[in-house]
């Protein structure tokens, strides 16, 4: 019989901590605290195989799976002293999700399961505090109906506001118990009249009715996002744990908070967190009540007069601090804590590796390492590589001036400027239009994900450090100030107001999530500084990585720009970007419309010493490191303008008839241009295109080489071929030119001719095309394209309904496909090697910066990826992390 049920509690359990993929984070880690001894409540946990079974059956249950839950709440009960549904005495659980990759907040729990008319009374009398036990009811009836009954939470939320006004109070503790009571026959009418039936009491249904929904959540919307945003498989599923209820709202001697055992904004080794006095855990994550500093220096240093932990329970915040100590060395990693006070008594429901900013994860990864808590290569493995696009790019100049208008909780860095957005679809809708938004908003919940994963940063004027908006902003990278209570939004006049000013939506604002700072306008930006911790992670990383690191780059500043990243050459020069500039446009067309091959001839000596210095800037930032250098690739026609002003420009500036110009766009004019004249097919039909790049080339290296005396080899990438034929052609036309400057300079010339794999005919004929080239650059943006027989440009309209009905995981143009795509790239591979061993295999399309597609060129051999320059260290990572895994492989 499969077991579905997995037990813990009293310092034993049936799961351990690396059985994460069968019980969900939540489970494992929870049986693994109960193994090491920590005060954990008593519970057991679904696994994630029931949750695929759950839809593989049409949302149905094995037949033994209720004998084994039955089984396993009576363990429950024993340990605890209480039965579930016992109307004098009953036990109380809790229901909530645990999938095996955190995804904070995106699914559902349901707290103070088991109550009813009949068993609050009991808890009422247990405890000795009737107001306690109707708080727990109104609660669990709220979030019961919310998650599993489907009652729109805003109805829950009128009726306690309602009774507030009534009773003329501001918070929810200083409602009695007879009001609490009021309440709760509120919310069951709200349940019989939006539903037509009364809010369930027999407390199974009611523990089924939430298992079901917490399974149901795996693909409520909100998940499926998260898991799209984050390369989660739907095929993973969530486990389910279900746990004895301990009461942080039974008095003042009661709390529940969160805790991280580092800084997860700056990685600083120092405790962080919140806790709330007399109130249960979707309090201090919701942002409904202002939380409190678990230390008093963290209380100090955000300036607040509520008492800090530290200072209010001292002896429970010892042992908060001593299990902190624990659990850090245990998992040897950061931990992301959840835990009660219940009438003075610790108890922890939940551990996990905490989110945290790229900055935080570098340093504490790099401070585990010289700890020896982990070696330099763990370092390595612990650090996304997508999160240090975080690090790469501006922040606010500390010189620039600055009205700040409000000043919130400095939730996670960085600085972002955009228009003001009140809504997630707002957010999303103006993001796809390319506008930078920041999304500002009284509290996020889990179904603004979209429009946060949209937006530049966020704002919120409720929540702490703890909050929803602050824990998922740091896990996406996004710059968030939260907690800014001065703010007032208006969401009817769509304007945010804070002391005199007001401000509209689609007015521009900038926040800076390490101030906690809200300023009007833009504020410039400056370059980071990348040293310290990135440094030493850095160098750790190209310790053990195999492949390298190259950039695609066309001008001096990109050039620059990857070089101070790292990158070991550049793999991508893209000549037809140089001939768009202003001062060479108008020979380029007036080479175009030239009607000979003297004119043509005349007109690219105009451009010749413009590309040749070009050329020189590169090598000479690059200083003998390889240059791969494309020849020109897109058609001739998207040099030509198109309005019919510019058309008489060309024809006057050209010296030739304005119907000679229409005549020649008309000629150009091709109806699928991305498969027409274009690559080395250009070569082909116009070959002094081809030999004055090459000249500009070969003179750039004679030129530089002089200059600095050190050897420049050049690579000449042939694009777009799909036969040895071109190739031979178009190599014999460079290798002439290159013998002619070789003659003129004096000096022999050191360089390699290679090709471009972006047809599947080139990939499959691989053996052929290494006999005359001598490397392979594989193309992924077109070989996709080509593959797929999709138009990049348009596949947007699309590709996110193939997503979505499963048919592909993911964009084929932000990862590679492995088993289309790939498949060619490692054939191409396989065949060029058999033909010329030595030959140099590299890839250069946007590929080349995704850590998923790095992996895939790690397992097929290749020796360098390049993309561009801000996602050089991102690739550096990423192939150290490859090549750490392949070396796990092979032993």
């Amino acid at each position: 019989m499969t077991k579905w049920v997995y037990g813990f509690g009293n310092g034993k359990a049936d799961g351990r901590a690396d059985m994460r993929n069968l019980l969900g984070g939540k489970g494992a880690n929870l049986a693994e605290m109960s193994v090491l001894g920590l005060p954990v409540p008593p519970g057991f946990t679904i696994t994630t195989e029931l949750c695929s079974y759950y839809y593989d059956h049409g949302r149905t249950y094995p037949d033994e799976l209720a004998e084994q839950v039955q089984a396993a709440l009576a363990a429950i009960e024993g340990l605890v002293g209480a039965r579930f549904g016992d109307k004098a005495n009953p036990l109380l659980v809790s229901v909530r999700s645990g999938a095996r990759a955190s995804m904070p907040g995106m699914m559902d729990t349901v707290l103070n399961l088991g109550l009813n008319d009949e068993t609050v009374g009991g808890l009422a009398a247990r405890t000795g505090d009737e107001r306690f036990a109707y708080d727990s009811y109104r609660r669990f009836i709220q979030m019961y109906g919310d998650v599993v009954l489907g009652v729109e939470h805003y109805r829950f939320e009128d009726e306690l506001e309602g009774i507030k006004r009534e009773r003329g109070v501001s918070l929810d503790t200083e409602l009695t118990a007879a009001d609490l009571k009021s309440l709760v026959d509120r919310y069951k009418g709200v349940v019989q009249t939006d539903l037509g039936q009364p809010f369930p009491q027999d407390p199974k249904d009611q523990l089924w009715g939430a298992v079901g929904a917490v399974f149901g959540s795996w693909m409520n919307q909100r998940a499926i996002t998260y898991r799209r945003l984050h390369d989660i498989p739907a095929s993973w599923g969530t486990a389910v744990t279900v746990q004895a209820m301990v009461f942080g709202n039974m008095g003042d001697d009661c709390a529940t908070g969160v805790a991280f055992t580092r800084n997860p904004s700056t990685g600083e080794n120092a405790f962080y967190g919140e806790y709330l006095v007399n109130a249960q855990g979707e309090d201090v994550v919701a942002g409904i009540r202002t939380p409190q500093n678990l230390t008093k220096v963290s209380r100090e240093a955000a300036g607040s007069d509520l008492p800090s932990m530290e200072e209010t329970m001292p002896e429970t915040f010892r042992q908060l601090c001593d299990i902190r100590d624990r659990l850090e060395s245990h998992y040897r990693d950061m931990q992301d804590i959840e835990f009660t006070v219940q009438q003075g008594r610790l108890y922890i429901l939940q551990t996990r590796n905490g989110k945290r900013t790229a900055a935080a994860a570098l340093r504490i990864a790099v401070e585990l390492a010289e700890a020896g808590l982990i070696d330099q290569r763990e370092a390595v493995r612990r650090v996304e590589p997508q999160a240090l696009d975080q690090l790469l790019h501006p922040t606010l100049d500390p010189k620039a001036k600055r009205e700040v208008i409000a000043k919130g909780l400095p939730a996670s860095p960085g600085a972002a400027s955009g228009k003001i957005v009140l809504t997630a679809d707002e957010a999303e809708t103006l993001a796809q239009m390319g506008d930078k938004v920041i999304l500002v908003r009284e509290e996020t919940s889990p179904e603004d994900i979209h429009g946060m994963h949209a937006a530049a940063g966020i704002l919120t004027t409720r929540g702490g450090m703890t909050s929803h908006a602050a824990v998922v902003a740091r896990g996406m990278g996004r710059a968030c100030v939260s907690g800014a209570g001065e703010l007032r939004i208006d969401t009817k006049a769509k304007t945010v107001s804070v002391g005199g000013v007001t401000l509209k939506a689609g007015d521009v604002i900038t926040i800076d999530g390490a101030a906690g700072e809200v300023m009007k306008g833009e504020v410039p930006t400056v370059q980071p500084e990348l040293s310290g911790d990135f440094a030493k992670l850095m160098g750790w990383a190209d310790a053990v990585r195999r492949m390298k690191i190259r950039t695609n780059a066309e001008t001096p500043l990109d050039a620059r720009t990857a070089r101070k990243f790292g990158a070991e050459g550049i793999g991508l020069c893209r000549t037809e970007h140089m001939f768009f500039e202003a001062d060479r446009i108008t020979a380029v067309r007036r080479m175009i419309v030239a009607e000979s091959v003297e004119a043509r001839k005349a007109a690219l000596a105009e451009i010749l010493p413009m590309q040749r210095q070009d050329f020189v800037e590169l090598f000479t930032i690059m200083k003998g490191l390889p240059v791969t250098i494309r020849l020109l690739d897109p058609p001739l026609h998207e040099f030509l303008p198109r309005t019919e002003e510019d058309l008489e420009e060309v024809a006057r500036i050209a010296g030739v008839d304005l119907g000679r110009v229409r005549h020649r766009t008309a000629q150009l004019h091709e109806s699928n241009p991305m498969l027409g004249h274009r690559g080395c097919r250009l070569g082909i039909s116009f070959p002094e295109i081809y030999e004055m790049q090459a000249r500009a080339i070969f003179e750039a290296v004679a030129e530089v080489q002089a200059a600095s005396g050190e050897t420049v080899t050049p690579e000449i990438m042939i694009p777009l071929a799909f036969s040895k034929k071109e190739l031979d052609i178009l190599k014999a036309a460079i290798v002439a030119v290159a013998a002619a400057v070789e003659k003129e300079k004096g000096i022999k010339l050191d360089y390699l001719i290679g090709t471009m794999i972006e047809l599947p005919r080139a990939a499959l004929r691989a053996h052929e095309l290494a006999e005359t080239a001598e490397f392979f650059s594989f193309g992924t943006n077109d070989l996709t394209q080509t593959t797929f027989g999709i138009s990049r440009d348009d596949a947007g309209t699309f590709l996110p309904d193939y997503t979505r009905a499963g048919i592909l995981e993911q964009d084929p143009f932000v990862t590679l496909d492995r088993d289309g795509v790939g498949e060619l790239v490692s054939l191409a591979a396989e065949r060029g090697r058999k033909t010329r061993s030595g030959i140099k295999l590299g890839i250069c399309g946007e590929h080349g910066g995704d850590p998923a597609s790095i992996h895939f060129c790690e397992s097929v051999g290749l020796d360098y990826v390049s993309c561009s320059p801000y996602r050089v260290p991102i690739a550096r990572l990423a192939a150290a992390q490859a090549a750490l895994k392949a070396e796990v492989k092979a032993e």
